[in-house]
């Protein structure tokens, strides 16, 4: 497996990521698009509502270490299923608490507008990673291969 190192805008937006050298470009942005959106959802909801009376503490420091850029310095890739659980978790109990009145319409606002669809572009050794092509024809055949690779916002030129 290749481990791609990801590294977003910020320094604590980083995590790493495991594919073949044979995947394709799109897919490898697509994944890695939706992890770090989701990373991003949990970020933006543990500043919403930590410290809450709803009592989700619990849930919402797992899903916070768990997608944490601490997980780089233990060398674990993060998996696009287990954060999908977290936030579902997460979804359910803030939806549940907003029933018995207990949080107000904003955070489901921001649930709903979490989602970002945000187009990325993979930066790697100064070059773009085109998508149609597959990783392989950029690092090579080797599967022990770790890359280093910077999320950039797509350009609408």
């Amino acid at each position: 497996m290749v481990v791609i190192h990801v590294k977003g805008v910020s320094d604590d937006r980083q995590f790493l990521f495991d594919c073949s050298s044979n995947s394709s470009i799109d897919e490898i942005t697509s994944s890695i698009s939706e992890i770090s959106n989701l990373q991003s959802q949990i970020q933006t909801l543990r500043i919403h509502l930590r410290g809450s009376a709803i009592g989700i503490d619990r849930l919402l420091s797992e899903a916070e270490s768990y997608a944490s850029k601490d997980q780089v310095i233990h060398r674990r890739a993060l998996s696009i299923h287990i954060l999908r659980d977290h936030v579902r978790a997460l979804e359910k109990e803030v939806e549940a608490a907003h029933s018995k009145g207990l949080i107000n319409d904003d955070v489901l606002g921001i649930l709903s507008d979490c989602g970002g669809d945000e187009e990325i572009q993979l930066w790697w050794a100064g070059k773009e990673l085109v998508r149609g092509k597959k990783l392989s024809e950029y690092t090579g055949e080797n599967e022990k291969t770790k890359i280093i690779v910077r999320l950039k916002p797509a350009c609408s030129d």
